[in-house]
């Protein structure tokens, strides 16, 4: 089956019978106070994508990865996802339980055996595995590892020749725990994206970070124009705007406070997130569900465990809308 995925507004709306434009979306973990894009100038739309502008060098500062480390810019964390297992011969795959679903679905679609790894158990499973994914911080629990180990995961991993490939689409509300940095020597692999924190998810523009053989054969393998002029515009003033970005790391930890104030006022204690979101295990999360989009608000159903995601309102108003639905 195709993983699933929050976000899907024209589903929800045809379920429930509620109009798009009355929904309140908060499913995603998509920032609500995006980066402002400005107009883009009508020369920008007229030319082909170049791979030689100095958006590479852009992104690597931003990430904080060294000038050594191969960069790929692509069309956000999924093209990466899908495009990776075909670089590898079948082989051993860990995936985190639970974790976001596209890993394991492309893996497994390329022939690779894909073991599902706990959160707490990776250090048991390691040495059993040529591959390993890991989610930094994890969608959709919000665990971390200190940079430390992930560090010796790769060390133990690169020693045997296999992977480590960090999914860091979470990780800008606290770069200081990006291994990006530590990127440049084989077997470490780190997407980024702008989906998430800079909630421009429409865009589809993110980067792949690792060997510059292997980047080099991943561009090779996406093609010429995988992102376009425009996007790689617009990514090169976003990535460039560091007032905005600390700005905005302030401005999301308000929201995730305010948010946590709602969910505990009704007995939905946080168990997880980042200051995208929060995480709540809950017994009756189906339920829960059903009923914040009787209301027209849709958050996002986990089944193992049981959970529900809640991402950032906008605004004092959509907060207190899942306030009340809440109530009810």
């Amino acid at each position: 089956m195709v993983p699933d995925h929050g976000g899907r507004l024209n589903r929800a709306a045809a379920a429930y019978g509620i109009p798009l434009e009355h929904w309140l979306d908060l499913s995603t973990g998509i920032n609500p106070w995006p980066w402002p894009v400005p107009e883009v100038p009508g020369s920008v739309w007229q030319r082909l994508p170049e791979a030689d502008d100095d958006l590479p060098a852009i992104a690597r500062a931003w990430a904080g990865a060294p000038a050594a480390a191969g960069c790929v810019t692509t069309a956000g964390s999924q093209a990466v996802i899908q495009a990776l297992p075909r670089l590898r011969a079948p082989c051993r795959v860990g995936v985190p339980a639970p974790g976001y679903a596209e890993h394991a679905w492309w893996w497994r679609q390329q022939g690779h055996a894909v073991i599902n790894v706990p959160h707490d158990d990776v250090d048991a499973h390691l040495d059993h595995l040529d591959v390993l994914v890991w989610i930094h911080p994890n969608n959709p629990t919000g665990l971390t590892v200190p940079t430390e180990r992930l560090l010796e995961w790769h060390r133990r991993l690169q020693a045997r020749d296999g992977w480590l490939v960090v999914d860091e689409a979470f990780i800008d509300p606290t770069p200081a725990d990006s291994v990006a940095p530590a990127t440049g020597p084989d077997g470490l692999l780190v997407m980024r994206s702008l989906g998430k924190f800079f909630g421009l998810a429409g865009l589809r523009g993110g980067f792949l970070f690792g060997p510059a053989p292997l980047c080099d054969h991943l561009d090779t393998l996406l093609g010429p124009w995988a992102v376009s002029h425009p996007a790689r515009w617009v990514m090169r003033q976003a990535l460039a705007d560091r007032a905005w970005q600390e700005a905005n790391r302030r401005r999301l930890d308000a929201g995730a406070a305010a948010l946590d104030q709602v969910l505990r006022r009704h007995g939905l204690t946080p168990a997880g997130g980042t200051s995208l979101f929060r995480y709540c295990p809950h017994g009756e999360s189906a339920a829960l569900q059903d009923r914040l989009a009787r209301e027209g608000i849709l958050v996002r159903l986990f089944q193992g465990p049981a959970a529900l995601r809640f991402g950032l309102a906008p605004d004092e108003a959509g907060l207190a809308r899942l306030d009340t639905a809440l109530s009810i």
